[in-house]
């Protein structure tokens, strides 16, 4: 039994199999089979035409990528927003025609000559736009009428004017740079499109109208409804689209300088089938540059390929339909079965086996044996708070608290029976303290860390840290920030307990039991926020110690509570102080002897103990049964305890019968009292200490006597 208990550790701590669900959880993984698509296309096709890879050979697939690839982005953009645009390749007819009528009829200069084009094209697309967005009409059709007709147009302007351009011919040196030049071997148009597909990555995942244009192919109905300009962007998509083939078509009309009937026949199945292929869904919403470029070299490749090896002419559009069908069967079974896949393997509990617990029995007469010292309670604010996490008395004795409705509630001393909303944050207010000038510090469940100064202004301190190296999961972004304390130095050290769940999946993590937490620092002189502390098992409490040298913190899962030491001589070192306690810790405080409180919010029990060490089976619980059916922490014994500096517990404060405090979570001694908070709790506890100081504060404790 001893080596199977090993066996599991090791595998557990060395095979990170969560990782495998933080991977299916990205949107870039939708890029994985695309990828592995394009490797094995280019193995193929590698291994069958000689000199594949070739300088000659790869200097004008690159050429030819630039016009296709540009094609292939138009596609994308109008596919993101739930549309089709099947006039791309007569519009980029259009555009190698009007480019070289320009040029060579014209004789304009090239500076001019390249927007107009763009401009014409872009009024192609506006038409498509115009009818399908404001006027509502199918797309398919529309762009189907509008293909006949722009073809139509331009096979009629061929025909009286191809024998005028044929004889003329335009001279230039940047049109010559543009058609056959490039840049240390680069061609030039693949270096334009890189330079547009890396404008339009960031258009469309940094800003506010790629947002939108997202939010409408997710869902044109709610997109609506939250009041987004649904008919102008749909509009605008298919404007960006015909831009699009305009330049493609004048970087066609650089490299061939020559127009026929059959420019551009085609182009829209070779480009939807790129963009689909590259993974961009058919039923909007989900798309990127990159897809779309993944797309256009699969789908060049293979044309180019089919063509080289010298299979018959009707082998390339089969081949292309083949590869179409194909793309959208894995499109509508990957996107219908993704999430049902991220559901049964993202959850990935680990291997942890807990100390034996420190005994609450009453026989033994220890500092945990159970007691009814709190069966007597003050109730403040019965009914009139939600959830208030925690709780913290200034110096003039006013009582706060969170609520789970995102205020931050005022008592007024001394009997506490009034109450006002001192601000509104949002979110979940959970930890709070003050700092040296009396602004209140509060850490906010899913926001990050947030201030409320005297004068009641809300302000963000920060929401962010340092990212990971080889964190697969963005844990820059604060999920969970849940309990503070301010150094001496205006340092301000916070838990956030877990990187994986959001505010509301927080009982999630208790299943898994794994290290996703972490102590951040934030220093408001360099306004820097970087992680101090990483892979702790939901750390829920932060309590600068009496020395001023070191933090303590409660590791909720781990049923422990350490210390981080920030300053002098063991700076950056980790110690435990308390091990095996008998139930989850959560907020930690100061007391006026030199001790600290720390909050139980709930007790271990047997079959939890035994599920810990058994991930296998939790893992097959998460899979198999509704979460409202998991095996979860015991979260409702209050019950507060008393240690100091050298781990010993001196006092525990219990509420057997769980009528004034079911769930305790925090705790502040103020004046020889002991306030009480429970983030499942609808009322505030006040309890005398007898032996407390009557005058301490914790306020004077951190930063001493107000002037």
């Amino acid at each position: 039994m001893a080596s199977t208990h090993t066996f599991t550790k090791l595998r557990y701590r060395f095979i990170p199999d969560h990782v495998i669900g933080e991977l299916l959880s990205k949107k870039w993984i939708d890029n994985a089979i695309p990828f592995l698509v394009l490797l094995c296309v280019i193995a193929i096709f590698g291994s069958l035409i000689p000199n594949f890879f070739s300088g000659a050979n790869l200097a004008i697939s690159a050429r030819e990528l630039g016009e296709f690839g540009l094609v292939c982005m138009a596609m994308m953009v109008v596919i993101i927003v739930g549309g089709i645009d099947l006039s791309v390749g007569s519009n980029f007819a259009l555009g190698n025609f009007m480019t070289l009528a320009l040029l060579n009829l014209g004789g304009w200069p090239v500076g001019l000559a390249i927007p107009a084009v763009v401009l014409i094209c872009g009024g192609v697309g506006l038409l498509n736009g115009y009818l399908i967005g404001f006027l509502r009409l199918r797309a398919f059709l529309t762009t189907l009428v509008t293909l006949i007709i722009v073809r139509a147009i331009v096979d009629m302007l061929l025909l009286k004017y191809a024998q005028a351009m044929s004889v003329s011919f335009y001279q230039s040196d940047v049109w010559d740079m543009i058609g056959l030049g490039g840049v240390a071997e680069v061609p030039s148009s693949f270096i334009i499109l890189v330079v547009v597909a890396l404008i339009g990555h960031v258009l469309l995942t940094r800003s506010r109208p790629g947002w939108r244009m997202m939010a409408i192919g997710g869902s044109r109905r709610s997109a609506h409804n939250i009041g987004l300009s649904v008919r102008g962007m749909v509009c605008a998509a298919y404007t960006i689209s015909g831009m699009l083939c305009g330049l493609a078509g004048v970087l066609y009309a650089a490299r061939l300088s020559g127009a026929g009937t059959d420019t551009g026949m085609g182009l829209e199945i070779s480009a939807l089938t790129a963009a689909v292929l590259g993974g961009n869904s058919l039923g909007g919403g989900r798309g990127s540059v990159a897809k779309a470029l993944i797309g256009a070299v699969i789908v060049l490749v293979m044309t180019n390929g089919v063509l080289r090896i010298g299979l018959n002419s009707g082998s390339g559009p089969m081949v292309l339909g083949l590869t179409l069908l194909l793309a959208v069967f894995i499109d509508v079974r990957w996107l219908k079965n993704r999430d049902k896949l991220l559901s049964k393997v993202y959850v990935s509990p680990t291997y942890v086996e807990l100390p034996t617990p420190r005994s609450t029995s009453v026989e033994t007469g220890g500092a945990f044996a159970l007691n009814d010292r709190l069966g007597q309670v003050e109730i403040i604010g019965l009914g009139e708070v939600e959830s208030p996490e925690d709780v913290i008395l200034d110096d003039d004795d006013y009582l706060y608290c969170g609520t789970r409705h995102g205020d931050i509630v005022r008592f007024a001393p001394p009997d506490y029976t009034s109450w006002e909303v001192y601000a509104h944050i949002g979110g979940s207010p959970l930890g709070m303290a003050f700092d040296r000038a009396g602004d209140l510090h509060v850490c906010v469940g899913g926001m990050g860390l947030y201030k409320i100064d005297r004068a009641r202004n809300v302000s963000k301190v920060t929401d962010e840290t340092n990212r990971s190296a080889f964190s697969v999961v963005d844990d820059s972004r604060l999920r969970l920030a849940d309990d503070l304390d301010i150094a001496p130095d205006g340092r301000i050290y916070f838990s956030e307990a877990t990187i994986r769940y959001e505010m509301h999946d927080w009982p999630v993590d208790a299943l898994e039991s794994r290290g996703n937490g972490r102590i951040i620092c934030y220093d408001p002189k360099s306004g820097k926020t970087h992680t101090a502390l990483r892979n702790l098992i939901f750390p829920n409490g932060v309590c600068l110690a009496h020395d001023g040298q070191s933090v303590l913190f409660a590791e909720s899962w781990a049923c422990r509570v350490s210390r981080l030491w920030i300053s002098g001589p063991k700076a950056g070192q980790v110690e435990r102080v308390l091990d095996a306690l008998p139930g989850y810790p959560d907020n930690i405080n100061r007391a006026s002897d030199g001790s600290y409180w720390c909050a139980i919010m709930g007790m271990r029990s047997p079959a939890l103990d035994l599920a810990l060490r058994m991930p296998g089976f939790r893992r097959r619980m998460a899979r198999r049964i509704a979460p409202d059916q998991w095996l979860y922490p015991n979260l409702n014994i209050g019950c507060v305890i008393r240690f100091n500096d050298k781990g010993e517990v001196l006092e525990s404060l219990w509420d057997q019968g769980a009528k004034n405090h079911p769930m305790i979570t925090s705790m502040r001694e103020h004046r020889g009292y002991l306030y009480l908070g429970g983030i499942t709790n609808n009322r505030i506890g006040r309890i005398r200490l007898d032996k407390a100081d009557p005058n301490w504060s914790c306020m004077r404790s951190y930063w001493g006597q107000r002037a």
